[in-house]
């Protein structure tokens, strides 16, 4: 995918870079795996606001992605690529060949026409979902699962991928895109290739219309509020005193940044070998 730039006729495009859209071959999606997405503008059960900056936007329906991959053994047919709008990644239309149609991922170099599988004895090509324990060491893979048959809830955003390290006693060391090197069973399923869409992240809005676009509202800064309605407020202009070293914090006072939320006992810890910062992870 490119990224398409426009003369700085105003000041809105002088920034304003959009996506070609040029990998795309299917513009409506199919019916049966689609659902109307409900906006709550960030309001619970209650009426009351829970999370901020959330209201508007373009209406969005949300598609049905078949994130296990447990049609085992039957091949599939890409038959299109789409547009998501509530992801980053674009979607591969695949139709088996009892006629069951289902969204994945999109990878990477996948094409139309191209023929994928998954399950155990699937070819190892961009694309085709294997157990960790069949995949080639230094493979690069996506939509990775924590637990056997939990589907693909890691790396699947545009342009990520992790890389198979190593394969030992039924485990499998992997890297992730954060850096951390975590063990998964053998037996968990992933994606070979890397998420498609490599050049999202180089999209810049330009002008704030198109945040209101994907339902972002407004959001004011701490410190140029009052003291009444942040801690982070008051002062003459934008003050950071207030009797010590002020701590970006939230509305309520909770911490915003190096705040650990973490759980130092939970149970998968055991799993991680090597922190996202390069430490590696203590053992008791």
């Amino acid at each position: 995918m490119a990224v398409k730039t426009f003369k700085p006729l105003t000041p809105a495009r002088r920034f304003l870079t959009v996506a070609s859209f040029a990998d795309i071959t299917k513009k409506k999606p199919e019916k049966r795996l689609t659902k109307t997405k409900k906006k709550s503008g960030g309001r619970n059960c209650y009426g009351r606001i829970t999370a901020r900056a959330i209201g508007g936007g373009h209406k969005q329906k949300i598609r049905n992605v078949d994130f296990r991959r447990r049609k085992h053994g039957v091949e599939a047919t890409v038959t299109a690529i789409e547009y998501d709008p509530i992801r980053s990644a674009r979607l591969a239309l695949v139709t088996y060949a009892d006629g069951e149609k289902r969204y994945i991922i999109a990878p990477d170099g996948l094409k139309v026409d191209d023929k994928i599988m998954s399950g155990p004895g699937a070819p190892k090509q961009v694309g085709c979902a294997l157990p960790l324990a069949e995949i080639p060491v230094s493979s690069a893979i996506h939509s990775l699962e924590l637990v056997p048959g939990g589907g693909g809830q890691i790396v699947r955003t545009a342009g990520s991928f992790a890389t198979l390290m190593s394969f030992d006693s039924g485990y499998a060391q992997v890297k992730l895109p954060s850096g951390e090197i975590r063990r998964f069973h053998g037996k968990c399923q992933a994606t070979m290739g890397a998420v498609g869409n490599s050049q999202h992240e180089n999209v810049m809005l330009g002008k704030a219309g198109r945040a209101r676009h994907m339902g972002r509202r407004p959001l004011t800064r701490g410190v140029s509020r009052n003291p009444v309605d942040h801690p982070n407020g008051g002062g003459q202009g934008q003050s950071k005193s207030g009797g010590g070293r002020q701590h970006l914090v939230s509305p309520w006072g909770l911490l915003a940044k190096g705040y650990k939320t973490r759980n130092k006992h939970k149970n998968s810890n055991r799993f991680i070998l090597v922190r996202r910062d390069g430490r590696p992870m203590k053992r008791k």
